[in-house]
């Protein structure tokens, strides 16, 4: 079944991944640049950032990984990224966490499957030759150069960069690939196909020389023209009685008809410059999202229907819904439940009833669990229950003290006038809460210009706490009222107790993307 994990990508693919089960691997992981590995939502007033790696890229993870690879006697790259440890300490640790990663993906990548790696030039030139080692230097295929935006004309003492990198790797010599086409562009097919038959058909006259001179069993007088053929004699006569080969005036070398309409368009190269940056509607406010064309046209080149397709580092899920849209199987992996969530109403928002089957693994699915990952870890638990109610985070980073608000989340309380409300959300998971807390989301309410609150908890309100909700009020919205405040327990979420709130919940943008059938979708500018 096609299956979102949450989890670092290393423990999901090791315990979950059986060797060469995977078709093709795409992966676009965190680039190695000066900021933290974040996640970032920006609307008119909120910028949210989440430190989703912060436990992943720490100096005793990245010791523990070399020295794993050198238990995993892959010798080779244990020296390399010794080498690197010493000329480019800044690449180190990045190129460190990102082989282990990459050894399993290769572990699970079919003999026939295809690797794809996306990075930018500040890590392309290490990656690659970790990439060399790992797959084979006989297996790199090739270097995609994907122009994803116009220069940027602020810089002062470099050349603007305006590209990516998509390194290609093979597991063997023996791997699926369909050559994929662009369309054929108006001025283009004005120029090239200049001539009409008499039924209306476009075409265009192609050479039939041999570039090889020496070739004598294609060396022959035809229409009176001796040359080196691309064709054998019978070939090019059958072709002359079908009035597919032509010759323009006597004497003249004769050329092949190309019709138009059975051109499937230009070859594409590994210079991809006709594909945007995704923007607009497409756009879910990710800050490396990468455009859906993109994805589709590295997964029709290297697999086919039914494929499984695997995405390592999934972020706002592009690869996963273009596999969808392409009737390939995925998984998709991702550290932030703020990643899962997005992903997940992605799918939904794009296909609908037509979505395929798909499960959510490593959030909790019962109180245990989810209390166990408050114990573990309290920042995590904070995001996953959040995110179960599509809800931004408005903490940043991952310490400091309580403002009162954990999150906000934006409703369409009426289609026909796009009136729109906010609503703050508080996350406790202590045993200890108290009236202040419930004072202290008020506050917060009025500062970020809330009509309703929300209070998450483990532990179970107290008296004073449930009078104070009970006297907070009403808002009236076209149709019925909500309480102004609202508490909701873990063990009431588990129980499928609902919370009353607008029908629309829009906090994180639809996506209103080309899939098996377009969705109806609301369009607002959040």
């Amino acid at each position: 079944m096609n299956t979102l994990y949450l989890g670092d990508c290393l423990n999901v693919l090791r315990d979950n991944v059986p060797d060469e089960s995977v078709d093709l691997i795409y992966n676009d992981p965190p680039f190695n640049s000066k900021r933290d590995y974040n996640i970032f939502f920006d609307d008119k007033e909120i910028q949210t950032q989440r430190i989703a790696f912060e436990d992943t890229w720490t100096l005793k993870n990245i010791q523990d990984s070399l020295a794993e690879l050198h238990t995993l006697k892959t010798d080779y790259l244990y020296f390399l990224l010794l080498t690197y440890q010493k000329v480019a300490p800044h690449a180190f640790p990045y190129l460190t966490m990102m082989s282990l990663r990459i050894l399993e993906m290769h572990r699970v990548l079919k003999p026939t499957g295809s690797f794809y790696l996306h990075c930018d030039p500040t890590m392309s030139h290490y990656l690659k030759t970790a990439c060399d080692i790992i797959f084979g230097e006989k297996n790199y295929r090739n270097e995609i150069s994907w122009k994803r935006s116009n220069p940027k004309s602020h810089t002062t003492n470099n050349i603007p960069n305006c590209r990516d990198i998509i390194f290609r790797y093979t597991k063997s010599d023996d791997f699926t690939f369909n050559k994929v086409f662009q369309p054929l562009e108006d001025d283009y097919v004005e120029k090239a196909y200049r001539y009409v038959d008499d039924s209306g058909r476009k075409y265009r006259l192609l050479p039939l020389l041999n570039p090889n001179d020496n070739r004598p069993n294609l060396t022959y007088e035809f229409l009176g023209v001796k040359r080196v053929w691309r064709w054998t004699r019978e070939r090019m006569q059958k072709a002359y009685e079908e009035g597919l080969v032509v010759q323009l005036k006597e004497g003249s070398v004769p050329q092949y008809k190309k019709y138009l309409d059975e051109s499937e368009g230009r070859t594409i190269t590994n210079d991809w410059n006709d594909i945007d940056q995704a923007s607009g509607n497409e756009s879910l406010g990710y800050p490396t999202q990468k455009p859906k064309a993109l994805l589709e046209r590295i997964i029709k080149a290297s697999s086919n229907e039914g494929d499984t397709v695997l995405d390592g580092f999934s972020g706002c899920g592009t690869t996963v819904d273009a596999a969808e849209g392409l009737h390939r199987n995925w998984i998709g992996i991702d550290i932030s439940p703020i990643a899962i969530s997005l992903v997940k109403r992605r799918l939904l928002d794009t296909y609908g009833e037509h979505l395929s089957k798909f499960e959510v693994r490593g959030t909790p699915t019962d109180e245990q669990s989810a209390i166990e990952l408050w114990k573990q870890n309290p920042n995590a638990f904070q995001d996953w229950w959040l995110t179960e109610f599509e809800v931004f985070s408005t903490t940043f980073g991952t310490k400091g003290a309580d403002k009162g608000i954990d999150g906000i989340a934006q409703y369409l309380t009426d289609p026909k006038t796009q009136n729109v409300i906010r609503v703050a959300f508080q996350v406790k998971g202590g045993v200890h809460i108290q009236s202040k807390d419930i004072d202290a989301l008020l506050g917060a309410m009025d500062k970020h210009k809330c009509e309703l609150g929300v209070f998450l908890t483990i532990a179970e309100p107290t008296k004073p706490m449930l009078d104070t909700i009970a006297s907070s009020g009403f808002i009236e919205i076209p149709g019925f009222k909500i309480p102004r405040l609202q508490i909701l327990t873990l063990e009431d979420y588990f129980k499928k107790k609902l919370l009353k709130l607008p029908k629309y919940n829009i906090t994180f943008k639809a996506a209103h993307l080309k899939g098996k059938k377009k969705q109806n979708q609301i369009k607002l500018d959040i």
